[in-house]
């Protein structure tokens, strides 16, 4: 999947739990990509976030540390 895709994705769930209270917001967010990505799109998501890639909302950011991490392919 394009870099561009991914972030646009996380954003969108972002946007969506902008609405909630702050922790309720980040929770959700690391449950909805833990729950309904695929292994393959968290291991790209993790290397664009570790590689500093701009883009993402602050809040999908601030999800990544509780986003399950996937075994390495």
């Amino acid at each position: 999947m394009s870099p561009d895709k991914l972030i646009y994705m996380a954003n969108q769930i972002a946007t969506f739990f902008e609405s909630k209270p702050h922790d309720e917001g980040v929770r959700g967010i690391a449950d909805h990509i833990s729950d309904f990505w695929e292994p393959r799109m968290r291991r790209q998501f993790f290397q664009l976030v570790e590689t500093g890639t701009a883009g993402f909302k602050p809040l999908v950011l601030e999800a990544a540390p509780q986003i399950r991490r996937p075994a390495e392919a």
